[in-house]
Protein backbone atom coordinates (compact mmCIF):
# COMPACT_ATOMS: atom_id res chain seq x y z
CA UNK A 1 0.00 0.00 0.00
CA UNK A 2 3.01 2.76 1.17
CA UNK A 3 4.45 1.53 -2.25
CA UNK A 4 1.38 2.28 -4.19
CA UNK A 5 1.44 5.96 -2.45
CA UNK A 6 4.85 6.66 -3.00
CA UNK A 7 3.96 6.52 -6.73
CA UNK A 8 0.75 8.53 -6.42
CA UNK A 9 3.27 11.27 -4.38
CA UNK A 10 5.68 11.03 -7.61
CA UNK A 11 3.24 11.97 -10.05
CA UNK A 12 1.99 14.68 -8.06
CA UNK A 13 5.86 15.79 -7.95
CA UNK A 14 5.65 15.58 -11.38
CA UNK A 15 2.78 17.46 -12.36
CA UNK A 16 3.74 20.27 -9.71
CA UNK A 17 6.96 20.82 -11.56
CA UNK A 18 5.90 20.33 -15.27
CA UNK A 19 7.90 17.38 -15.82
CA UNK A 20 6.03 15.01 -18.13
CA UNK A 21 6.82 10.95 -17.63
CA UNK A 22 7.83 8.74 -20.99
CA UNK A 23 5.13 7.93 -22.98
CA UNK A 24 2.69 10.33 -20.53
CA UNK A 25 -0.60 12.28 -22.52
CA UNK A 26 0.73 15.98 -23.30
CA UNK A 27 0.12 19.16 -21.11
CA UNK A 28 -0.96 22.59 -21.31
CA UNK A 29 2.39 24.68 -19.82
CA UNK A 30 2.44 28.31 -20.22
CA UNK A 31 3.60 30.21 -23.74
CA UNK A 32 4.20 33.32 -25.03
CA UNK A 33 3.35 35.23 -27.86
CA UNK A 34 4.77 38.80 -28.78
CA UNK A 35 4.13 40.97 -32.21
CA UNK A 36 0.92 42.90 -33.52
CA UNK A 37 -0.91 45.64 -32.07
CA UNK A 38 -3.50 45.50 -34.84
CA UNK A 39 -5.16 42.35 -33.64
CA UNK A 40 -4.44 42.38 -29.87
CA UNK A 41 -7.73 43.03 -28.82
CA UNK A 42 -8.63 40.05 -30.65
CA UNK A 43 -5.87 38.15 -28.92
CA UNK A 44 -5.95 39.16 -25.40
CA UNK A 45 -9.98 38.48 -25.71
CA UNK A 46 -9.59 35.04 -26.56
CA UNK A 47 -6.44 34.63 -24.46
CA UNK A 48 -8.72 35.27 -21.32
CA UNK A 49 -11.13 32.74 -23.14
CA UNK A 50 -8.90 30.09 -22.58
CA UNK A 51 -8.36 30.29 -19.43
CA UNK A 52 -11.23 28.17 -18.43
CA UNK A 53 -9.45 25.48 -20.54
CA UNK A 54 -5.98 25.73 -18.23
CA UNK A 55 -4.25 27.40 -21.15
CA UNK A 56 -1.67 30.23 -20.27
CA UNK A 57 -1.04 32.22 -23.35
CA UNK A 58 1.36 35.32 -22.38
CA UNK A 59 0.73 38.02 -25.08
CA UNK A 60 3.18 41.47 -25.86
CA UNK A 61 1.74 43.80 -28.23
CA UNK A 62 5.06 46.36 -29.54
CA UNK A 63 4.05 45.93 -33.01
CA UNK A 64 4.66 43.22 -35.87
CA UNK A 65 7.89 43.83 -36.31
CA UNK A 66 9.39 43.72 -33.09
CA UNK A 67 7.09 40.70 -33.29
CA UNK A 68 8.73 39.01 -36.12
CA UNK A 69 12.04 40.07 -34.66
CA UNK A 70 11.56 38.29 -31.23
CA UNK A 71 10.66 34.92 -33.19
CA UNK A 72 13.25 35.26 -35.04
CA UNK A 73 15.87 35.46 -32.16
CA UNK A 74 13.82 32.75 -30.03
CA UNK A 75 12.70 34.90 -27.56
CA UNK A 76 9.09 34.08 -28.65
CA UNK A 77 7.18 31.14 -28.73
CA UNK A 78 4.67 32.43 -31.51
CA UNK A 79 4.90 35.90 -33.28
CA UNK A 80 1.90 38.19 -34.52
CA UNK A 81 2.37 40.06 -37.75
CA UNK A 82 0.29 41.56 -40.59
CA UNK A 83 3.12 41.51 -42.73
CA UNK A 84 5.75 38.33 -43.23
CA UNK A 85 9.38 38.13 -43.38
CA UNK A 86 11.37 38.97 -46.30
CA UNK A 87 9.50 42.05 -47.65
CA UNK A 88 12.04 45.36 -48.93
CA UNK A 89 11.10 47.96 -46.38
CA UNK A 90 11.65 51.42 -47.81
CA UNK A 91 12.28 53.13 -44.39
CA UNK A 92 15.12 50.39 -43.74
CA UNK A 93 16.20 49.44 -46.89
CA UNK A 94 16.71 45.42 -45.31
CA UNK A 95 14.79 43.01 -46.78
CA UNK A 96 13.84 41.54 -42.84
CA UNK A 97 15.43 38.22 -43.64
CA UNK A 98 13.36 35.15 -42.33
CA UNK A 99 14.21 33.49 -39.28
CA UNK A 100 16.88 30.48 -39.26
CA UNK A 101 14.19 28.61 -37.41
CA UNK A 102 11.11 26.51 -38.92
CA UNK A 103 8.08 28.57 -39.09
CA UNK A 104 4.64 28.61 -41.03
CA UNK A 105 2.27 31.64 -41.45
CA UNK A 106 -1.63 31.16 -39.82
CA UNK A 107 -4.32 33.78 -40.67
CA UNK A 108 -6.09 34.70 -37.35
CA UNK A 109 -8.60 37.26 -38.03
CA UNK A 110 -9.80 39.86 -40.64
CA UNK A 111 -10.29 43.50 -39.97
CA UNK A 112 -9.91 47.27 -41.48
CA UNK A 113 -7.27 50.00 -40.60
CA UNK A 114 -9.76 52.63 -40.53
CA UNK A 115 -9.17 56.62 -39.52
CA UNK A 116 -9.95 57.57 -35.93
CA UNK A 117 -10.27 61.25 -35.56
CA UNK A 118 -11.30 63.75 -33.04
CA UNK A 119 -13.13 67.11 -34.23
CA UNK A 120 -16.11 69.12 -33.57
CA UNK A 121 -17.99 71.42 -35.30
CA UNK A 122 -18.94 73.75 -32.39
CA UNK A 123 -19.56 71.58 -29.79
CA UNK A 124 -21.31 68.94 -31.29
CA UNK A 125 -18.59 66.05 -32.46
CA UNK A 126 -18.14 64.98 -35.43
CA UNK A 127 -19.45 61.08 -36.03
CA UNK A 128 -19.76 60.99 -39.86
CA UNK A 129 -16.84 62.24 -41.60
CA UNK A 130 -16.14 60.78 -45.11
CA UNK A 131 -12.93 61.26 -46.92
CA UNK A 132 -12.13 59.99 -50.52
CA UNK A 133 -8.74 58.26 -50.55
CA UNK A 134 -7.37 60.72 -52.23
CA UNK A 135 -7.85 63.25 -49.16
CA UNK A 136 -6.78 60.71 -47.06
CA UNK A 137 -3.05 60.55 -48.68
CA UNK A 138 -3.15 64.11 -48.95
CA UNK A 139 -3.57 64.40 -45.21
CA UNK A 140 -1.24 61.85 -43.96
CA UNK A 141 1.69 63.51 -46.42
CA UNK A 142 1.10 66.84 -45.45
CA UNK A 143 -1.09 68.26 -48.48
CA UNK A 144 -4.02 69.01 -46.88
CA UNK A 145 -3.39 70.61 -43.53
CA UNK A 146 -6.72 72.26 -42.27
CA UNK A 147 -10.74 70.52 -41.76
CA UNK A 148 -12.11 73.31 -43.57
CA UNK A 149 -9.99 73.05 -46.78
CA UNK A 150 -11.92 72.47 -50.49
CA UNK A 151 -11.12 69.06 -51.02
CA UNK A 152 -12.70 67.97 -48.13
CA UNK A 153 -15.43 69.98 -48.18
CA UNK A 154 -16.45 68.03 -51.62
CA UNK A 155 -16.58 65.00 -49.80
CA UNK A 156 -18.75 66.15 -46.60
CA UNK A 157 -21.27 68.61 -48.57
CA UNK A 158 -23.75 69.24 -45.53
CA UNK A 159 -20.88 69.60 -42.88
CA UNK A 160 -19.78 73.26 -42.24
CA UNK A 161 -16.36 72.11 -41.22
CA UNK A 162 -14.49 74.80 -38.86
CA UNK A 163 -11.17 75.83 -40.02
CA UNK A 164 -8.94 73.56 -37.74
CA UNK A 165 -5.50 72.34 -38.07
CA UNK A 166 -5.52 68.94 -38.94
CA UNK A 167 -2.68 66.95 -36.99
CA UNK A 168 -1.79 63.20 -38.60
CA UNK A 169 -1.12 60.99 -35.86
CA UNK A 170 1.63 57.93 -37.01
CA UNK A 171 2.84 55.28 -35.37
CA UNK A 172 6.51 56.11 -34.41
CA UNK A 173 7.19 52.10 -33.99
CA UNK A 174 8.08 50.08 -36.72
CA UNK A 175 4.42 48.66 -37.36
CA UNK A 176 2.03 46.48 -39.42
CA UNK A 177 -0.52 48.84 -39.41
CA UNK A 178 1.98 51.12 -40.51
CA UNK A 179 2.62 48.81 -43.74
CA UNK A 180 -0.52 47.91 -44.74
CA UNK A 181 -1.51 51.63 -44.80
CA UNK A 182 1.74 52.49 -47.06
CA UNK A 183 1.21 49.52 -49.34
CA UNK A 184 -2.51 50.90 -49.71
CA UNK A 185 -0.81 54.35 -50.59
CA UNK A 186 1.97 52.88 -53.19
CA UNK A 187 -0.18 51.31 -55.03
CA UNK A 188 -3.26 53.58 -55.29
CA UNK A 189 -1.44 57.06 -54.89
CA UNK A 190 2.22 56.34 -55.80
CA UNK A 191 2.69 60.25 -57.27
CA UNK A 192 1.77 61.86 -53.92
CA UNK A 193 3.39 58.90 -51.62
CA UNK A 194 7.00 59.40 -53.47
CA UNK A 195 6.86 62.99 -53.37
CA UNK A 196 6.04 62.53 -49.66
CA UNK A 197 8.86 60.22 -49.12
CA UNK A 198 10.97 62.09 -51.63
CA UNK A 199 10.20 65.42 -49.12
CA UNK A 200 10.82 62.87 -45.76
CA UNK A 201 14.47 61.86 -47.32
CA UNK A 202 13.85 58.64 -48.66
CA UNK A 203 14.50 56.80 -51.25
CA UNK A 204 12.13 56.80 -54.54
CA UNK A 205 10.01 54.63 -55.94
CA UNK A 206 8.90 54.74 -52.15
CA UNK A 207 6.63 51.37 -51.37
CA UNK A 208 5.87 49.66 -48.13
CA UNK A 209 6.99 50.39 -44.94
CA UNK A 210 6.57 49.43 -41.16
CA UNK A 211 8.72 52.94 -40.32
CA UNK A 212 6.59 56.11 -41.38
CA UNK A 213 8.74 58.60 -42.59
CA UNK A 214 8.18 61.72 -40.68
CA UNK A 215 9.99 65.19 -41.71
CA UNK A 216 10.45 68.26 -39.14
CA UNK A 217 7.40 69.25 -37.83
CA UNK A 218 5.16 67.14 -39.42
CA UNK A 219 1.91 65.65 -37.20
CA UNK A 220 2.76 63.31 -34.00
CA UNK A 221 4.52 60.26 -33.76
CA UNK A 222 3.12 57.85 -30.95
CA UNK A 223 4.10 53.74 -30.43
CA UNK A 224 1.65 51.34 -30.37
CA UNK A 225 -2.09 51.09 -31.44
CA UNK A 226 -3.13 52.11 -28.15
CA UNK A 227 -0.37 54.57 -28.15
CA UNK A 228 -2.14 56.46 -31.32
CA UNK A 229 -5.31 55.95 -30.48
CA UNK A 230 -5.09 57.30 -26.37
CA UNK A 231 -3.49 60.16 -28.20
CA UNK A 232 -6.78 60.85 -30.44
CA UNK A 233 -9.05 61.14 -28.13
CA UNK A 234 -7.89 63.32 -25.44
CA UNK A 235 -10.33 66.55 -25.43
CA UNK A 236 -6.88 68.38 -25.67
CA UNK A 237 -6.12 66.39 -29.34
CA UNK A 238 -9.24 68.14 -31.14
CA UNK A 239 -8.36 68.28 -35.20
CA UNK A 240 -5.67 64.79 -34.76
CA UNK A 241 -6.67 62.02 -36.55
CA UNK A 242 -4.57 58.52 -36.96
CA UNK A 243 -4.56 55.29 -39.05
CA UNK A 244 -5.46 52.29 -36.52
CA UNK A 245 -7.32 49.23 -36.49
CA UNK A 246 -10.86 49.60 -36.55
CA UNK A 247 -11.12 47.72 -33.41
CA UNK A 248 -9.43 50.60 -31.33
CA UNK A 249 -12.05 53.04 -32.11
CA UNK A 250 -14.99 51.06 -31.40
CA UNK A 251 -13.35 50.02 -27.93
CA UNK A 252 -12.22 53.98 -27.28
CA UNK A 253 -16.15 55.04 -28.53
CA UNK A 254 -15.12 57.18 -31.10
CA UNK A 255 -15.76 57.89 -34.76
CA UNK A 256 -13.47 56.95 -38.22
CA UNK A 257 -13.84 58.75 -41.39
CA UNK A 258 -15.91 56.50 -44.17
CA UNK A 259 -13.68 56.36 -47.00
CA UNK A 260 -14.66 55.91 -50.76
CA UNK A 261 -14.45 52.98 -52.50
CA UNK A 262 -14.18 52.22 -55.96
CA UNK A 263 -18.02 51.87 -56.29
CA UNK A 264 -18.39 55.75 -55.48
CA UNK A 265 -19.57 54.69 -51.53
CA UNK A 266 -18.39 56.14 -48.38
CA UNK A 267 -18.50 53.14 -46.40
CA UNK A 268 -16.74 52.28 -42.58
CA UNK A 269 -14.83 48.87 -41.97
CA UNK A 270 -17.63 47.08 -40.66
CA UNK A 271 -17.32 43.17 -40.29
CA UNK A 272 -19.41 42.99 -43.29
CA UNK A 273 -17.75 45.81 -45.21
CA UNK A 274 -14.74 44.01 -44.62
CA UNK A 275 -15.45 40.08 -45.38
CA UNK A 276 -16.94 41.53 -48.87
CA UNK A 277 -13.89 43.58 -49.63
CA UNK A 278 -11.47 40.07 -48.79
CA UNK A 279 -13.47 38.62 -51.59
CA UNK A 280 -11.09 39.49 -53.27
CA UNK A 281 -7.60 38.98 -51.72
CA UNK A 282 -5.52 36.85 -53.54
CA UNK A 283 -4.15 34.52 -51.18
CA UNK A 284 -0.03 32.60 -52.00
CA UNK A 285 -0.95 29.17 -52.42
CA UNK A 286 2.60 27.99 -53.61
CA UNK A 287 4.55 25.85 -51.23
CA UNK A 288 7.56 27.28 -49.44
CA UNK A 289 7.78 30.16 -46.90
CA UNK A 290 5.00 32.67 -47.74
CA UNK A 291 2.09 29.95 -48.28
CA UNK A 292 -0.95 31.81 -47.11
CA UNK A 293 0.51 35.25 -47.61
CA UNK A 294 -2.24 38.12 -48.57
CA UNK A 295 -1.96 39.93 -51.68
CA UNK A 296 -4.86 42.65 -51.87
CA UNK A 297 -4.46 44.73 -54.98
CA UNK A 298 -7.87 43.92 -56.28
CA UNK A 299 -9.14 44.41 -52.66
CA UNK A 300 -8.17 47.94 -53.18
CA UNK A 301 -9.78 47.90 -56.41
CA UNK A 302 -12.51 46.44 -55.73
CA UNK A 303 -15.62 48.04 -57.06
CA UNK A 304 -18.94 46.74 -54.97
CA UNK A 305 -20.07 49.62 -53.17
CA UNK A 306 -20.52 47.29 -50.33
CA UNK A 307 -16.39 47.25 -49.72
CA UNK A 308 -13.98 48.63 -47.53
CA UNK A 309 -10.65 49.36 -49.41
CA UNK A 310 -8.30 48.97 -46.75
CA UNK A 311 -9.16 45.61 -45.65
CA UNK A 312 -6.83 42.78 -44.83
CA UNK A 313 -5.82 39.72 -42.34
CA UNK A 314 -3.26 39.42 -39.53
CA UNK A 315 -0.87 36.21 -39.21
CA UNK A 316 0.66 34.28 -36.73
CA UNK A 317 3.78 32.94 -37.03
CA UNK A 318 4.12 29.37 -35.91
CA UNK A 319 6.74 27.00 -35.05
CA UNK A 320 7.31 23.76 -36.99
CA UNK A 321 10.26 22.53 -34.95
CA UNK A 322 11.30 21.17 -32.01
CA UNK A 323 14.06 24.04 -31.35
CA UNK A 324 14.42 27.22 -29.64
CA UNK A 325 12.79 26.25 -26.75
CA UNK A 326 9.65 24.65 -28.04
CA UNK A 327 8.81 21.62 -26.67
CA UNK A 328 5.97 18.90 -27.23
CA UNK A 329 3.98 20.48 -24.38
CA UNK A 330 4.65 24.29 -26.06
CA UNK A 331 3.60 22.94 -29.53
CA UNK A 332 0.45 21.03 -28.03
CA UNK A 333 -0.72 24.49 -26.08
CA UNK A 334 -0.17 26.80 -29.01
CA UNK A 335 -1.82 24.24 -31.46
CA UNK A 336 -5.04 24.32 -28.97
CA UNK A 337 -5.21 27.64 -28.64
CA UNK A 338 -4.83 28.19 -32.41
CA UNK A 339 -7.71 25.73 -32.76
CA UNK A 340 -9.71 27.59 -30.38
CA UNK A 341 -9.58 30.99 -32.07
CA UNK A 342 -9.49 29.21 -35.62
CA UNK A 343 -13.27 28.48 -35.00
CA UNK A 344 -14.66 29.58 -31.88
CA UNK A 345 -12.72 32.67 -31.16
CA UNK A 346 -14.30 33.84 -34.75
CA UNK A 347 -17.35 34.46 -33.56
CA UNK A 348 -16.41 37.16 -30.67
CA UNK A 349 -14.51 38.96 -34.20
CA UNK A 350 -17.47 41.25 -34.97
CA UNK A 351 -18.24 42.38 -31.23
CA UNK A 352 -14.14 43.19 -30.93
CA UNK A 353 -13.98 45.70 -33.97
CA UNK A 354 -12.64 42.71 -36.53
CA UNK A 355 -14.36 40.48 -39.20
CA UNK A 356 -14.13 36.42 -38.99
CA UNK A 357 -12.16 34.33 -41.43
CA UNK A 358 -13.95 33.07 -44.61
CA UNK A 359 -13.91 29.26 -44.46
CA UNK A 360 -11.07 28.41 -46.89
CA UNK A 361 -8.66 30.58 -44.67
CA UNK A 362 -9.92 28.86 -41.28
CA UNK A 363 -9.48 25.87 -42.95
CA UNK A 364 -6.05 26.37 -44.50
CA UNK A 365 -5.48 27.60 -40.86
CA UNK A 366 -6.33 24.43 -39.62
CA UNK A 367 -3.78 22.73 -42.11
CA UNK A 368 -0.93 25.12 -40.74
CA UNK A 369 -1.46 24.00 -37.52
CA UNK A 370 -0.59 20.45 -37.90
CA UNK A 371 2.73 21.48 -38.89
CA UNK A 372 3.25 22.76 -34.64
CA UNK A 373 5.16 19.80 -32.78
CA UNK A 374 3.23 18.37 -30.50
CA UNK A 375 0.23 19.57 -32.15
CA UNK A 376 -3.07 17.05 -31.31
CA UNK A 377 -4.78 15.72 -33.93
CA UNK A 378 -8.71 14.90 -33.46
CA UNK A 379 -12.43 16.05 -32.58
CA UNK A 380 -12.48 19.36 -34.33
CA UNK A 381 -15.28 19.33 -37.07
CA UNK A 382 -15.88 22.78 -39.02
CA UNK A 383 -19.63 22.13 -39.69
CA UNK A 384 -19.87 23.03 -35.68
CA UNK A 385 -17.54 26.58 -35.58
CA UNK A 386 -20.94 28.60 -35.51
CA UNK A 387 -18.67 30.71 -37.76
CA UNK A 388 -20.43 33.93 -39.10
CA UNK A 389 -18.84 33.05 -42.26
CA UNK A 390 -19.60 29.60 -42.91
CA UNK A 391 -22.50 27.86 -44.41
CA UNK A 392 -23.26 24.63 -46.10
CA UNK A 393 -21.96 25.01 -49.48
CA UNK A 394 -19.09 26.97 -48.65
CA UNK A 395 -19.71 30.60 -49.24
CA UNK A 396 -18.88 33.68 -47.67
CA UNK A 397 -22.90 34.58 -45.52
CA UNK A 398 -21.18 37.64 -44.06
CA UNK A 399 -20.04 39.18 -47.07
CA UNK A 400 -23.02 37.42 -49.42
CA UNK A 401 -25.97 38.91 -47.05
CA UNK A 402 -24.05 42.42 -46.82
CA UNK A 403 -26.56 45.39 -47.20
CA UNK A 404 -25.99 48.04 -49.86
CA UNK A 405 -25.39 50.99 -48.38
CA UNK A 406 -27.85 53.77 -47.49
CA UNK A 407 -27.95 56.35 -50.68
CA UNK A 408 -26.96 59.20 -48.55
CA UNK A 409 -23.24 57.87 -48.49
CA UNK A 410 -22.53 57.87 -52.10
CA UNK A 411 -20.89 60.63 -53.27
CA UNK A 412 -22.79 63.27 -54.12
CA UNK A 413 -24.56 66.56 -52.29
CA UNK A 414 -26.45 64.69 -49.73
CA UNK A 415 -24.36 63.13 -45.85
CA UNK A 416 -25.85 60.67 -44.14
CA UNK A 417 -25.71 62.38 -40.58
CA UNK A 418 -25.70 58.38 -38.66
CA UNK A 419 -22.45 57.75 -36.34
CA UNK A 420 -19.29 55.58 -37.09
CA UNK A 421 -17.44 53.25 -35.50
CA UNK A 422 -17.80 53.75 -31.36
CA UNK A 423 -19.67 57.07 -31.88
CA UNK A 424 -23.15 56.33 -33.04
CA UNK A 425 -24.93 59.25 -32.00
CA UNK A 426 -25.94 61.22 -35.70
CA UNK A 427 -24.13 64.57 -36.29
CA UNK A 428 -26.97 66.81 -37.74
CA UNK A 429 -26.38 68.09 -41.01
CA UNK A 430 -26.98 70.87 -42.99
CA UNK A 431 -27.68 72.84 -46.77
CA UNK A 432 -29.56 71.02 -48.22
CA UNK A 433 -33.18 70.83 -46.29
CA UNK A 434 -32.59 69.37 -42.90
CA UNK A 435 -31.08 65.97 -41.69
CA UNK A 436 -30.13 63.36 -43.91
CA UNK A 437 -30.63 60.01 -42.19
CA UNK A 438 -30.56 56.24 -43.74
CA UNK A 439 -29.20 53.14 -41.90
CA UNK A 440 -29.49 51.06 -44.78
CA UNK A 441 -32.53 49.39 -43.57
CA UNK A 442 -35.25 50.57 -45.77
CA UNK A 443 -36.81 47.76 -47.57
CA UNK A 444 -35.17 45.88 -50.31
CA UNK A 445 -35.07 47.96 -53.48
CA UNK A 446 -35.47 51.51 -52.06
CA UNK A 447 -32.65 53.78 -51.72
CA UNK A 448 -30.22 52.49 -49.09
CA UNK A 449 -32.09 49.70 -48.57
CA UNK A 450 -30.65 46.01 -48.15
CA UNK A 451 -31.72 43.77 -50.40
CA UNK A 452 -30.11 41.19 -51.34
CA UNK A 453 -27.33 42.41 -53.38
CA UNK A 454 -25.01 39.65 -56.00
CA UNK A 455 -23.49 37.31 -54.41
CA UNK A 456 -19.89 37.82 -53.37
CA UNK A 457 -18.62 34.50 -53.14
CA UNK A 458 -15.27 34.65 -53.35
CA UNK A 459 -15.14 34.50 -57.34
CA UNK A 460 -13.22 38.09 -57.76
CA UNK A 461 -9.46 37.71 -59.63
CA UNK A 462 -6.44 37.61 -58.26
CA UNK A 463 -2.98 39.00 -59.01
CA UNK A 464 0.03 36.85 -59.16
CA UNK A 465 -1.32 33.52 -59.25
CA UNK A 466 -3.17 33.88 -55.98
CA UNK A 467 -6.17 31.68 -54.91
CA UNK A 468 -9.56 33.56 -54.08
CA UNK A 469 -11.86 31.42 -53.80
CA UNK A 470 -13.66 31.36 -50.95
CA UNK A 471 -16.32 29.10 -51.97
CA UNK A 472 -15.99 25.56 -51.49
CA UNK A 473 -18.28 22.33 -51.31
CA UNK A 474 -20.08 20.79 -48.51
CA UNK A 475 -17.77 18.07 -49.41
CA UNK A 476 -15.13 20.14 -48.09
CA UNK A 477 -16.03 20.26 -44.51
CA UNK A 478 -13.53 17.81 -43.14
CA UNK A 479 -13.11 16.70 -39.37
CA UNK A 480 -9.95 18.54 -38.67
CA UNK A 481 -7.65 17.31 -35.87
CA UNK A 482 -7.96 18.76 -31.64
CA UNK A 483 -10.25 18.46 -28.69
CA UNK A 484 -10.58 21.55 -26.33
CA UNK A 485 -13.38 19.71 -24.21
CA UNK A 486 -9.65 18.10 -22.24
CA UNK A 487 -7.45 20.25 -20.51
CA UNK A 488 -4.78 18.47 -22.04
CA UNK A 489 -3.25 15.30 -20.48
CA UNK A 490 -2.94 14.84 -17.10
CA UNK A 491 -3.26 17.51 -14.48
CA UNK A 492 -2.73 18.53 -10.88
CA UNK A 493 -6.47 18.00 -10.34
CA UNK A 494 -6.14 14.16 -11.21
CA UNK A 495 -3.33 13.49 -9.16
CA UNK A 496 -5.12 14.94 -6.60
CA UNK A 497 -7.91 12.83 -7.46
CA UNK A 498 -6.25 10.03 -7.28
CA UNK A 499 -4.92 10.91 -3.72
CA UNK A 500 -8.12 11.82 -2.87
CA UNK A 501 -9.07 7.51 -3.95
CA UNK A 502 -6.13 6.32 -2.29
CA UNK A 503 -7.22 8.02 1.16
CA UNK A 504 -10.20 6.96 1.49
CA UNK A 505 -9.26 3.63 0.64
CA UNK A 506 -6.87 4.04 3.47
CA UNK A 507 -9.72 5.59 5.84
CA UNK A 508 -12.16 2.14 5.13
CA UNK A 509 -9.75 -0.49 5.30
CA UNK A 510 -7.14 0.86 7.32
CA UNK A 511 -8.59 0.54 10.80
CA UNK A 512 -9.83 -3.56 10.24
CA UNK A 513 -6.45 -3.95 8.94
CA UNK A 514 -4.80 -2.86 11.99
CA UNK A 515 -7.38 -3.91 14.33
CA UNK A 516 -6.70 -7.54 12.97
CA UNK A 517 -2.34 -7.29 13.00
CA UNK A 518 -2.85 -6.51 16.58
CA UNK A 519 -5.28 -9.14 17.11
CA UNK A 520 -2.72 -11.53 15.09
CA UNK A 521 -0.10 -9.98 17.61
CA UNK A 522 -1.72 -10.98 20.81
CA UNK A 523 -2.27 -13.92 20.21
Amino acid sequence: MFRRLLVVLLLASAALTGATPANAAPVFVPVTGVGSSWSANAIHQWRRNVDQYGMTINYEDPGSTEGRNQFRLGKADFGVSEIPYGLNDAGTGSADPPPPRGFAYMPIVAGGTSFMYNLKIGNNRVTNLRLSGENVVKIFTGVITSWDDKAIKVDNPQLALPARKIVPVYRSDGSGTTAQFTLWMSKEYPALWNDYCRRSGRNTPCGLTSSYPAPANFGVGKANSTGVASFVKQSSSEGAITYVEYSYAVNNNFPVAKVLNKGGYYVEPTAKAVAVALTFAGIDRTPGPNYLTQQLDQVYSNDDKRTYPLSSYSYMILPTRLEYGITENKGYTIAAFSYYFLCEGQQQADSLGYSPLPINLVKAGLEQVTQVPGAARNDIVLSKCNNPTFSPDGTNTLAKNAPNPPECDHVGTVQCATGTGGAKAPTPVTRGGGTAGGTGSAAPGAPGGSGAPGAADGTGGAGGGGDTNVAGSAGDVNAIPVSLEADGGWRLRHTMMVLAGVLLLMVIVGPPLLARRIQDGKS
